[in-house]
């Protein structure tokens, strides 16, 4: 199908409907569920326009079990950089999908949802970076991939979760660094390496509900279980933790650790879909945000952004091959070096 030649932009879903790029509703042949034909649906575009989908560990299970390949945002830019597909699906989150971008700029790269933002990267606006850097010279930028490409394009070298000791390690010792947006991992990363890195003070909406509390109850009732958060965490959770790190480090322990039998998890709990995928014998126990005396809460901590992905748009944006995600040219040239940078370092 034709490309339809019109700027991408964050719409709510009723204008994207009246300019004919969503379709509102399936014609579900008999015998199939909407899911069923959704997913087989997605699959016949995927292989019709060469396309590869792209999830993160935090979108729901359904986009996990049809997506081609499920990561971390390490995992999911390595693969970005590396595939051949001629189209890319970004299940994620806006960033996730300009860095795929950033990383393969000859292809087209497509968002279930441009609403799909972050917290974290909202949280670091590009003008306000340049600014506290014209007031720090002499001074590297080391900022999480969760930033926008503007924001990366002002960046020495870009991290995640899973490599943010690692590539710091890697930096001159005596190098002056400025670390964000998230002051949470930039806290924890200066404990672990000695450093002391000007913190940007930005955090994750979904990190910062977790409460010590909260885990201390799931420990009373489930006393064997292993206790594992992500570095986006506070420091107290952190430290009544037993393991720490990004989704797949977690995802890994569990895997290469058979004889425990029950565990405790901090973070967006999309990341259980593959952890009981992968450890049917294990029981994962998500970690509930912390609520409000009188309010009601939730058992679980999710992203309303990553959950925004649904495999109704992941059929509209592979059929009308929108909302299509651009990145300027020269944010694109800037913005790609941090990111190679890591890559070379990780």
């Amino acid at each position: 199908m034709q490309q339809k030649k019109i700027t991408a932009k964050r719409l709510p879903k009723q204008e994207w409907i009246k300019q004919g790029f969503i379709d509102e509703k399936v014609d579900v042949p008999a015998g199939m569920t909407e899911k069923e034909y959704l997913k087989s649906e997605i699959r016949r575009l995927c292989k019709e326009k060469d396309a590869i989908i792209l999830a993160h560990y935090y979108t729901i299970g359904d986009i996990q079990e049809v997506a081609d390949f499920v990561g971390d945002s390490l995992a999911l830019a390595r693969k970005a950089a590396d595939t051949e597909a001629k189209v890319m699906v970004m299940c994620g989150v806006h960033f996730m999908a300009e860095t795929c971008k950033i990383l393969s700029p000859d292809k087209l790269v497509l968002s279930p949802d441009l609403n799909a933002g972050c917290s974290l990267a909202d949280s670091c606006k590009a003008e306000d970076l340049k600014k506290f850097k014209d007031e720090h010279p002499g001074y590297q930028v080391v900022s999480y991939v969760n930033t926008t490409a503007a924001v990366k394009a002002l960046t020495d070298v870009v991290v995640t979760s899973g490599n943010a000791k690692k590539v710091v390690d890697a930096l001159p010792k005596d190098a002056k660094l400025i670390f964000g947006p998230d002051y949470n991992l930039g806290n924890y990363i200066n404990s672990v390496t000695g450093r002391d890195m000007l913190l940007w003070n930005g955090g994750c909406h979904v990190h910062e509900r977790f409460s010590v509390d909260e885990i201390l109850k799931l420990k009373k009732q489930y006393p064997e279980a292993v206790v594992m958060a992500h570095l986006e965490c506070k420091a107290p959770i952190l430290a009544v933790a037993d393991v720490k790190g990004s989704t797949a480090t977690m995802l890994t322990y569990a895997q290469e650790h058979p004889e425990i039998k029950e565990f405790i998890v901090a973070t967006e709990s999309g990341i259980l879909h593959e952890m009981e995928r992968t450890c049917p014998d294990r029981k994962f126990y998500p970690v509930p945000p912390e609520v409000s005396e009188g309010s009601l809460g939730c058992s679980c901590n999710e992203c309303e952004y990553m959950k925004m992905n649904t495999l109704l748009k992941i059929y509209n944006c592979l059929k009308y091959e929108w909302p299509v995600v651009d990145v300027d040219p020269d944010v694109q040239k800037e913005a790609l070096k941090p990111i190679q940078r890591m890559l070379e370092l990780s």
